[in-house]
């Protein structure tokens, strides 16, 4: 920037920085399920089971949650198929992909309101929950911690 001079530069710029990790497939795992409403009950199971088998039944109510909610909203909203990711490493990663190019909005459902509340609670139940856009579609992300943080962490 210092070499053009006083005049402002004409575009913005962007700087991404990634930072990427090889992963073992023992550490990940993804299933495919059509748009319908009696897939959300399969997700559920094969997201227990995969948690049982990696030593985390205590996120194993939370993660079926999650993935009830964000699988749910998938075939609402965007049809399929719906893909589901699990990665474990220094957190639990929980991704859900869909065919749409919508992006999903928190909102505060009022009490009246008969629905709303799914992103309200998958963000009260996860350390952080995200978007991102592919080449088709978009792909929800939440991300649990492993273990209980000590009070002197929070």
């Amino acid at each position: 920037m210092a070499d053009l001079g006083d005049a402002p530069p004409r575009d913005d710029m962007t700087l991404l920085l990634a930072r990427v990790r090889a992963l073992s497939a023992e550490h990940t795992t993804s299933w495919e399920f059509p748009a319908d409403p009696a897939v959300v009950t399969d997700a559920r199971q094969a997201t227990a089971r995969q948690l049982a088998d990696w030593g985390l039944d205590e996120l194993a109510f939370t993660t079926e949650l999650v993935v009830s909610e964000l699988v749910t909203n998938a075939i609402r909203y965007a049809g399929g198929p719906v893909g589901l990711r699990l990665i474990r490493k220094n957190v639990l990663v929980c991704e859900v992909t869909d065919p749409s190019n919508t992006q999903p909005r928190l909102r505060r459902a009022r009490t009246t309101d008969e629905g709303g509340r799914g992103l309200f609670l998958i963000a009260q139940l996860t350390t952080r929950w995200g978007s991102r856009y592919g080449q088709s579609g978009k792909t929800i992300w939440t991300e649990q911690l492993l273990t209980t943080p000590k009070p002197s962490e929070l």
